[in-house]
């Protein structure tokens, strides 16, 4: 009786695209499916970002946003997404003691929860392509994983360090899981952009750099920008409170914090 020889898995195709739109560049990567279907799948879920960009963006005067903020508007008469988007900033104000807000500064800003919502929402909507096994969206450096892009082999996402340009501070994998975000807020970058909403001034922190990982990218988005504000020590406890949601904090000092169970998601 001769044996059976199994073949080794061949690797699902990849559709990969970078759209450049919210001031900065989207990436995706999808994995399976039949082309053509994520293809246009794909062209949708650019559109949608291009979408939410104009109905969000503060710096467009003519946006549903800033009509809103101007009291020209109401959300009953704005497009649906903004009354979702507003449920969902509020529900993360609530969740966050209020260190995260689209008030801060006085007016209606909810630009802090627009960009992982909006990725979140892409990668959702590549993932129910009839085939696709896997799909990852990076929105500036935040990160919505589905599935996985290859068989026994997990996304992996490499988180940089803030004091060592080129270097990586950690590798996460979403090993085990089949969904994973991870959202970095951070000085390193874009300087001293993050408020402190009790004051409406930029924050004033120990931290260079707060990493958070979690299911749904929506929410680490807005933790990590939350903890920043909060500082490592009241960032890092109020982090382990939360549940399913791991977090690396590096302070100005070089220290390295993180919770308890962040290690089950290095690799």
């Amino acid at each position: 009786m001769a044996d059976t020889v199994t073949e080794p898995a061949k690797a699902p195709a990849a559709v990969r695209h970078a759209e450049e739109v919210m001031g900065t560049v989207f990436s995706f990567d999808v994995r399976g499916g039949e082309r053509d279907a994520v293809r246009q799948a794909l062209q949708e879920a650019v559109a949608g970002l291009h979408r939410a960009d104009a109905l969000f963006s503060t710096y467009r005067e003519d946006s549903e946003v800033s009509r809103l903020a101007r009291g020209e508007l109401t959300v009953e008469r704005c497009a649906p997404e903004m009354a979702e988007v507003l449920d969902l900033a509020a529900e993360a104000e609530r969740a966050s003691g209020g260190w995260f807000s689209t008030r801060y500064r006085g007016s209606l800003d909810p630009t802090g929860i627009v960009k992982g919502w909006s990725a979140e929402r892409a990668a959702l909507q590549l993932a129910a392509v009839e085939g696709v096994c896997g799909v990852s969206v990076n929105g500036g450096g935040d990160v919505q994983m589905l599935g996985a892009p290859e068989p026994q082999r997990p996304w992996r996402v490499g988180v940089a360090d803030p004091l060592r340009p080129g270097g990586l501070a950690a590798v996460i994998s979403a090993a085990g899981v089949d969904e994973l975000s991870v959202a970095t807020s951070g000085t390193a970058e874009r300087g001293a952009h993050i408020v402190d909403p009790r004051t409406g001034r930029p924050a004033v922190t120990d931290l260079v750099a707060v990493t958070v990982v979690g299911p749904r990218l929506t929410w680490v988005d807005c933790w990590a920008t939350a903890a920043f504000a909060m500082g490592s020590r009241a960032g890092l406890d109020w982090l382990e409170s939360l549940p399913d949601v791991e977090g690396l904090l590096i302070t100005a000092g070089d220290e390295v914090r993180c919770t308890g169970g962040l290690a089950a998601r290095l690799g």
